[in-house]
């Protein structure tokens, strides 16, 4: 191994422990009350090291956040296989909870701190997950389309019903907000089995999304595609 590739090696080992330490903050102390010295003490380094590697501790979150969105839509990767696109759906909205639980620490930082940057300030970074969405968008209208769900549906506005209610269960389920006994998958799985015969029935849909750059990510498939 040649000089350059120590140096980037041992690089990429001092990046990974910065955001190893910065995640482990941000879920135990919260976003806001965590400052580059933190981060440099945790890592037995100086808060000029750090910069070197991060100029701020919103780029820190970006890098942390790209990160937890790639494992999220590596989650729900298999179910833009699922041939019915209502079975696709739902699969994917599962894939989301079991994401809150199979990576808590992501989940709490990507949807539970208020205090981090919005997304929307570094959104390229992201397209591949807005890819994702843009499938299960599809996966709504298509069953609009065969009567499956109400014609009185938006796509955009009936993903966004779905995926609050299933943040709320995995946010109950991580914070452990049940009594004794009750089990949050049976809440999780119930709430997402009535949310979607909910849309068979007549109702429609008042909410107005924003558009959204993500959305101009081209073929979604394909972007799906480059990222695996």
């Amino acid at each position: 191994m040649g000089t350059k590739e120590r140096q980037q090696r041992e690089r990429d080992r001092i990046s990974e422990a910065i955001l190893t330490a910065a995640r482990e903050l941000f879920v135990a102390e919260g976003y806001r009350n965590v400052s580059m010295r933190k981060i440099a003490e945790r890592i037995e380094y100086s808060p000029a090291a750090i910069y070197s590697y991060f100029p701020s501790k919103d780029d820190i979150f970006f890098a942390l956040a790209e990160e937890g969105f790639r494992l999220l839509a590596e989650s729900g990767s298999s179910c833009v296989h699922v041939a019915d696109p209502f079975d696709r759906l739902r699969a994917g909205l599962w894939a989301f909870y079991q994401f809150s639980k199979t990576h808590p620490e992501y989940f709490d930082l990507m949807f539970v701190d208020r205090s981090v940057p919005s997304l929307n300030q570094d959104f390229q970074r992201f397209e591949f997950f807005q890819a994702t969405t843009a499938i299960f968008e599809d996966c709504i209208q298509r069953c609009i389309e065969r009567e499956q769900f109400s014609k009185r549906l938006n796509p955009s506005a009936a993903l966004h019903v779905l995926w609050v209610g299933m943040l709320g269960a995995s946010t109950i389920g991580l914070s452990q907000r049940l009594a004794p006994g009750e089990d949050p998958d049976a809440l999780a799985h119930d709430l997402l089995e009535s949310m979607l015969a909910g849309f068979t029935t007549d109702v429609g849909t008042t909410f107005v999304a924003s558009v959204c750059p993500f959305h101009a990510v081209g073929d979604p498939s394909k972007v799906l595609h480059d990222q695996a």
